[in-house]
């Protein structure tokens, strides 16, 4: 997938250490910037449950995000992060809410080698990534592992199975890849903004305030 690939990568190498609380681990995020839905209803709970089955039927050597989050965007603004959340606050105020739904349990390819929840691009995800492009379009904000809509795939990650062989990996994938029924979903309100200065993980919470029309 030459570049695409790498850049998918490296933002996914990125999320891999996000939303922790390990000095080590906060260190390489310094400077960076994340704007994710973070379900907190039903799509959370099979979040939850997924995982636990996945780690249960997986090596040990398998590694895992510590909460559920859709990345819509990744940035590098050390020194205008105020700049950078009032953008993505005038974008939400404008943002309707919104839905989220699984409808598979999928993964990313070798060299990846991700389960993920993948989700439905109902329209509001479409649009709201779309106009989230656009805001951004018309700034000098540095974004980081970002794809064209047409070639991002929304999705929570569950497992980061990069220490398994190819072989290991296409046989998990070919196991436990499925689609889900009965689709969970639900409808988010607010986005988080997440940013990471002098070794701490700082996030704030901002409505999606737009009105549907």
């Amino acid at each position: 997938m030459g570049p695409v690939a790498s850049t998918a990568k490296k933002l996914e190498d990125l999320l891999v250490r996000a939303f922790m609380t390990d000095p080590a681990l906060l260190e390489p995020l310094n400077g960076q910037q994340y704007l994710v839905l973070r379900p907190a209803g039903r799509v959370a709970e099979f979040y939850e449950s997924e995982q636990a089955r996945l780690k249960s039927r997986l090596p040990t050597s398998i590694s895992h995000p510590h909460t559920g989050h859709v990345t819509l965007r990744g940035f590098y603004e050390p020194t205008r992060v105020r700049e950078l959340r009032d953008a993505i606050a005038a974008w939400a105020a404008r943002q309707t809410p919104i839905e989220v739904q699984v409808e598979a349990v999928d993964g990313f390819p070798t060299p990846f080698q991700i389960f993920i929840a993948r989700l439905n691009r109902n329209t509001a995800l479409i649009e709201a990534y779309a106009g989230l492009t656009a805001a951004l379009d018309v700034t000098d904000f540095q974004r980081i592992g970002e794809l064209p809509l047409e070639q991002w795939v929304f999705h929570v990650s569950l497992i980061y199975c990069g220490a398994l062989s190819n072989s290991d990996w296409e046989a998990a994938h070919e196991k436990h890849a499925r689609d889900v029924r009965p689709r969970p979903s639900e409808v988010l309100t607010e986005a988080e903004f997440v940013w990471y200065e002098n070794g701490t993980e700082h996030a704030e919470t901002i409505t999606l305030s737009g009105n549907s029309r």
